[in-house]
């Protein structure tokens, strides 16, 4: 029998015990590999062969101003998020179970409300006579409206609202796989609250980090409905260009064409942060 499964083995061409893997294979090359194919053979392809759709993307000052925004936009957005999410994937971590899981509850609850739903939500909140410039205003902080939509500040806050929950899932089982005894023995040992958390939490909780900002990074630079909602046509990201490139002027070789470069830049920048993480992490060991 053991001879039959190894014959059969080579004759797929596949290493010995690889067989099982064979359907993810198959759905990986058909959901993955061939859209991507398809959309760089498109690029090249349409409306004729060559490489015009790469060189009007990159030569040209308002798609360089496009891809700029976009890549500015996602990393203030998970910069901010990182920001939000420490503390209170902290505060999950060390709270009691109970409670602590009613509190999770509500966050991925957040989750599984429409999206758009949640967007619209907040150009109601953010407009000149919304609830936050209303509340300000009858508090005495602000005399006049705050512009919080159609600029990078609506967008920044719909995003990071939209993300958080993604960072802190990560971070909340990082946080509750470190020793409380750790900080203990290093309060006992003089450390300052902050220095416990300069040189002992936050190198520890770096793996978190690391991958809940990366998720947030890579879904950030794709994302369309909240940017196109709450940001203005100065703030205007890829993925709304690449739909008003399809949708309006039907230039399915450029709007290919900078979705494939985003792809290439992300995958680029994940390469990286894996490179770097993956050095560090040998010389951060115990």
């Amino acid at each position: 029998m053991q001879r039959n499964s190894l014959k059969r083995g080579a004759i797929a061409g596949l290493p010995a015990g690889s067989g099982g893997a064979l359907p993810a294979l198959v759905l990986v090359g058909l959901f993955f590999i061939v859209p991507v194919v398809a959309l760089l053979l498109r690029s090249v392809t349409d409306p004729e062969p060559g490489l015009q759709n790469y060189a009007a993307l990159l030569g040209s000052g308002t798609y360089a101003r496009v891809f700029l925004n976009t890549f500015l936009v996602a990393a203030v957005v998970t910069a901010v998020t990182i920001v939000v999410a420490f503390p209170v994937a902290w505060m999950l971590a060390i709270m009691p179970p109970a409670f602590g899981s009613l509190v999770f509850g509500v966050i991925i609850l957040s989750m599984w409300t429409n999206l758009l739903t949640r967007t619209y939500a907040w150009m109601v909140l953010l407009q000149r006579t919304g609830v936050i410039n209303r509340t300000l205003m009858g508090l005495g902080i602000i005399q006049e409206p705050l512009p919080l939509i159609n600029n990078l500040t609506g967008v920044t806050i719909g995003m990071v609202y939209i993300m958080l929950p993604f960072m802190i899932l990560p971070l909340v089982g990082t946080l509750r796989a470190i020793d409380p005894m750790t900080l203990r023995a290093a309060a006992l040992c003089g450390a300052t609250p902050y220095q416990a958390f300069r040189r002992i939490l936050l190198p520890l909780s770096l793996p978190g980090i690391t991958a809940g900002g990366l998720m947030v990074f890579v879904m950030s630079l794709g994302y369309y409905v909240t940017p196109a909602l709450l940001g203005g046509t100065s703030n205007m990201m890829l993925a709304e260009m690449i739909a008003q490139t399809v949708q309006s002027l039907l230039n399915w070789g450029l709007g290919s064409a900078a979705a494939f470069v985003l792809l290439v830049v992300t995958m680029a920048l994940y390469a990286l942060q894996l490179r770097l993480v993956g050095a560090k992490r040998p010389a951060g060991g115990l």
